[in-house]
Parts: structure tokens; C-alpha cells; sequence
């Protein structure tokens, strides 16, 4: 409870869940991750690459979604690092960083893996930088060939190695199984790989769209009742037009748990150049290459100060007398519940 110390106002303010799929908690995580990240952003042209998972695929990602994610994340970044660092296309060492979303515009499963990578990289020797064509970083079709070759390769390891859980799937059985590869091996994943950032500018407001989202945000929802769920969808089929889409309650909530990824799992991910361990070193030599200075970024703001300086929102003013400031004067601790015990004493 938070009282004015001018009117004597009275305002609740209840604690964050802090779930990661809540989109409200997420808003400022996403705020205080784009702030600490624009030091890491520099003036150069940057493209927009998206690998896809087929859909014949969702039986397998629901039953193994740790496994099969982090295998989408390994086969992209194998995919773009090798065919960067070949001599016939840039013949750079590059970086990137991925963002993992799981759902379509209905909530239906559609993993697929959103890769922001700059346009070019350092030579073998990191004694010049290389920039890529213009408009051009490497080619697509080779590009979804290579990727479709590494994830396919994968995944019959893991099959083989019975790293997959399979219970009450068809593909249990080997030889449904290897149709299943046969069959992807002859279709034509979708890789999509165009130039999408000019500067630094555009690639903030990239970041703020795509990271920590969730599967559905509140604005999208437009009705709920005890029976259903209303909510608006992008039809891409008709050029983005927006629609309703009405959903039963219970098929609603299933859907939404499509998308909540294991625990601990880690959704934005860093390679190559902007790798942890070489992202100091490498940042340093891009500051020099492109005379950048950047000033510090303010460690550890706190999080009604981010939300001061993106929204203008002071949370502490009185929404009463507009005068006054908040302060609190009554706290109730967040209850956390324990799971049940799973052993016996």
C-alpha cells in the first residue's frame, strides 16, 4: 500500500509475478535489455535472416522442446558461420545474435528462430573488416539447403542415440521415422534473409518489437468471457489485414502453453563476434574500425526509472492531487508456493 505524503491518498500496488511469459513483467525486462544493448550497436548495415522449423516437425517439438529448440539454435548458427567464413561468399568471420519465438498470429505452434547479423565481418586474421555487398550478405538458397542439411543430420543422431522422447508419437517406429526424413529432405524449408537495418536506429526499434515477446499481448486481446476468447490476428494472406479470431477458453489456455519454453531456457542467444567470450575484444576492435565512441551506458538503472525515461510515466507522483509523491506504508510479502513433495520421508 502506497500512501501520498501530500493528500493522504491511498493506492494498491500488487507484486510482479515476474514469469516470463507474462507480458506486463516483460515490458521492463525488455526496456532495461534494449538500453544495456545499444552500446552494442554500431553504425553499419545489418540484415534480417529467419529460419523456420517444417511443420511436420510439431509432434516431435511438443514431446522434446528443450532438445529440438537447441537444435534449431546449433544448425542456424552452423549454418551462417560456415558459409560466412567461405571464401566465395564473404570469407569473414561474422556474429549474430538469435531470438527464439514458438507461435503464428492463431497461437498455433511455428518455431522459428529471428537472427539479427551485421553486414560483414573480420578476416580470418581479424586485420581488416570485409562488408558485405550492398544488399547482399550471402545467398538464400544455399543457405537453406546448408541449414536443412545440418538440422536433418542432427536429429537422426539424436534418434538414433534415443535422445527423443517419442511416447505415443507414429515416428516411434524407424521406419516412419526415416520417411518422415526423406520427406523433409526433399522439401523447401523457408529461410527468409533480406537487408533490414540501415542504421543503428532501425535495429533498436527491431530489438524493441522482437525481444521477450510473448505469444499474445494484452492489446490483442479484445473479448473474454467464460466460454471464449477474442483477439485479433494478422491474415498475412491478405496483405496483413488485421481480423478476429474466437477462440473456445480451454483451447485458448492449451494454445498459450504451446509456447512456454522449459525452464532456464535461454531465448536470446549470441555467436561468433558477439559471442560472451569474444564480445569484449570484438567490440573494442569495431569501436576503432568504425571510430565510434559511445558513452557508457548507466549500470543498473532501476526500473521505475527506465520506465520514467520510455514512457514519461512517474509512478511515484499522485494520480489524486499531482502534487504529492507515493511512499510506501503498508507491505504484504509475496507468498511463493513450495510444489509438493515428490519423496517420501
Amino acid at each position: 500500500m502506497e500512501t501520498c505524503d501530500k493528500c493522504g491518498h491511498t493506492k494498491k500496488v500488487f507484486h510482479s509475478c515476474r514469469n516470463r511469459h507474462c507480458p506486463q513483467c516483460q515490458f521492463m525486462k525488455k526496456e532495461a535489455w534494449i538500453t544495456k544493448k545499444k552500446e552494442e550497436i554500431f553504425p553499419y548495415q545489418y540484415f534480417h535472416v529467419v529460419f523456420t522449423l517444417p511443420s511436420e516437425l510439431d509432434a516431435i517439438v511438443l514431446r522434446n522442446k528443450k532438445t529440438m529448440y537447441n537444435l534449431l539454435f546449433s544448425s542456424a548458427k552452423q549454418a551462417l558461420l560456415s558459409m560466412a567464413g567461405e571464401s566465395k561468399y564473404l570469407g569473414a568471420d561474422i556474429g549474430f545474435f538469435s531470438i527464439l519465438h514458438t507461435w503464428g498470429q492463431k497461437l498455433n505452434l511455428h518455431p522459428h528462430l529471428h537472427c539479427v547479423v551485421p553486414g560483414g565481418g573480420y578476416s580470418k586474421e581479424k586485420r581488416k573488416w570485409i562488408k558485405c555487398s550492398k544488399n547482399y550478405l550471402i545467398p538464400v538458397e544455399p543457405l537453406k539447403q546448408r541449414f536443412r542439411s545440418i538440422f536433418l543430420k542432427e536429429l537422426k543422431i539424436l534418434y538414433k542415440n534415443d535422445e527423443l522422447f517419442l511416447g505415443g508419437c507414429l515416428y516411434a517406429d524407424r521406419i516412419k521415422f526415416q520417411k518422415l526424413i526423406d520427406q523433409l529432405f526433399s522439401k523447401n524449408w523457408v529461410v527468409y534473409l533480406k537487408e533490414s537495418f540501415n542504421n543503428s536506429s532501425t535495429v533498436i526499434e527491431y530489438l524493441a518489437r522482437y525481444t521477450h515477446r510473448i505469444a499474445i499481448s494484452n492489446y490483442r486481446i479484445i473479448n473474454v468471457d467464460n466460454d471464449n476468447v477474442s483477439f485479433l490476428y494478422k491474415d498475412y494472406k491478405e496483405g496483413n489485414k488485421k481480423k478476429l479470431y474466437i477462440m473456445n477458453v480451454m483451447d485458448f489456455i492449451s494454445s498459450f502453453m504451446l509456447h512456454i519454453v522449459p525452464s532456464r531456457f535461454v531465448r536470446i542467444r549470441y555467436y561468433g563476434l558477439m559471442s560472451n567470450r569474444n564480445k569484449k575484444s570484438n567490440l573494442q576492435l569495431c569501436r576503432e574500425y568504425y571510430d565510434v565512441k559511445i558513452k557508457p551506458m548507466i549500470p543498473n538503472d532501476t526500473w521505475d526509472k527506465i520506465l520514467l525515461d520510455v514512457t514519461g510515466i512517474d509512478i511515484h507522483k499522485c494520480p489524486n492531487c499531482n502534487e504529492g509523491q507515493l511512499v510506501l506504508t503498508n507491505f504484504i510479502p509475496s507468498i511463493r508456493y513450495r510444489p509438493p513433495p515428490t519423496k517420501t520421508a
